[in-house]
C-alpha cells in the first residue's frame, strides 16, 4: 500500500495490536494533520520481577526523557516514570506486596 501513500506517510504504522490477557489493544500512527502531542495519560506497566522492571524502563526511556528514575518507593520494589522517544508517557511498577 506504500505506493498509494504520500512519501511522508510511508514509514508510519497503519495498524498494530498488543494482546493483554484476553484483551487486545490496537493503534495506528496519526497522519501529520491529525497528530497531537499525547497528554493527560500514562501507560502503566506492572511487572512481578525487579530485573524486568529495570529492563523495561531502560528500553522505554532510551532516546526519550526520564521523568522519575526507576527506584524503590514506599509502595513498590521498583517504580519509574519516563516519556519514550515517540512522546508516550510510561509508568513502570514492580509492586511490593509487603
Amino acid at each position: 500500500m506504500a505506493a498509494q501513500m504520500p512519501p511522508e506517510a510511508q514509514k508510519m504504522v497503519m495498524h498494530t495490536s498488543l494482546a493483554v490477557g484476553d484483551f487486545r489493544i490496537a493503534g495506528a500512527d496519526a497522519p501529520g494533520q491529525r497528530y497531537k502531542t499525547p497528554q493527560g495519560f500514562d501507560v502503566a506497566l506492572d511487572v512481578k520481577d525487579e530485573a524486568e522492571a529495570d529492563r523495561l524502563f531502560s528500553e522505554l526511556s532510551q532516546g526519550g526523557k526520564v521523568e522519575m528514575p526507576i527506584q524503590k518507593t514506599f509502595w513498590a520494589k521498583r517504580f519509574g516514570m519516563c516519556v519514550d522517544r515517540f512522546g508516550i508517557p510510561w509508568m513502570v511498577n514492580c509492586s511490593d506486596p509487603t
